[in-house]
């Protein structure tokens, strides 16, 4: 994303990396030779390291979660042609709450970080801003990046067919077990019904539709209706 001006909450500008074939052939060059290098111990960890020393070299199904996939996606089936895609997606009016509470909090640890080291910035200048994101400190920021998330995300499931899946969040929360059975079939994994049993267990039921508690949220949310309605909500 760095490569193109991109980043989670702006990432449109990745469009300029898919369609330039110069530089993403130079990105993939990069990608590929560093898993290969002592820098895949950060995902591997050091004894799968030890073992595999590469991620390609795994031989057991492996996967991992980063929603800025929705947008590298392109990317990253360059590397991996035959990997299967999971969608996972929540209600935005959620998205968009925990967003700004996340931000929120990160502002305040920043706004303490600045009084306490003040007086330095008299003689370096301060790295870095104060803030990952604007975009996310208001509910209507982070229902609009969700909707944009949301559409690309679609884009990529329709083109995949039968290559990648869907999984409405609230839908897990209500039925773990059935959605992981499906998943692991999905995934071709061979999981005993114990397994899947002892996970569905560790679900929090509770964290579906959060919003609906809180007035200011839920009536963010009607207004909102028709956005939502758009993907299923």
């Amino acid at each position: 994303m760095r490569q193109c001006g991109s980043a989670w909450d702006r990432p449109e500008p990745i469009r300029d990396l898919l369609s330039d074939s110069d530089t993403r052939m130079l990105v993939l060059d990069y990608i590929r030779f560093r898993m290969r290098t002592p820098h895949a111990v950060s995902f591997l960890g050091l004894a799968a390291y030890l073992r595999y020393r590469s991620i390609t070299n795994m031989q057991q199904p492996w996967g991992w979660k980063d929603p800025r996939n929705t947008y590298t996606l392109p990317i990253w089936l360059d590397v991996f042609p035959h990997a299967k895609v999971v969608h996972v997606y929540r209600h935005g009016v959620d998205v968009a709450h925990s967003l700004r509470v996340r931000q929120n909090k990160r502002i305040a640890t920043a706004r303490a970080r600045f009084s306490r080291l003040k007086p330095v910035y008299v003689f370096y200048s301060k790295r870095g801003g104060f803030s990952e994101t604007l975009r996310c400190k208001t509910l209507e920021g982070g229902l609009s990046l969700w909707e944009e998330y949301m559409a690309e995300a679609r884009t990529h499931v329709r083109s995949l067919g039968e290559r990648a899946v869907e999984v409405k969040y609230e839908d897990f929360l209500a039925e773990p077990l059935a959605v992981l059975r499906n998943l692991a079939q999905f995934c071709g994994l061979d999981v005993s019904d114990a397994k899947l049993a002892a996970a569905a267990g560790q679900v929090e039921k509770g964290r579906a539709f959060t919003y609906r508690t809180d007035p200011a949220l839920k009536a963010f949310a009607d207004g909102a209706a028709g956005r939502l309605g758009k993907y299923g909500y």
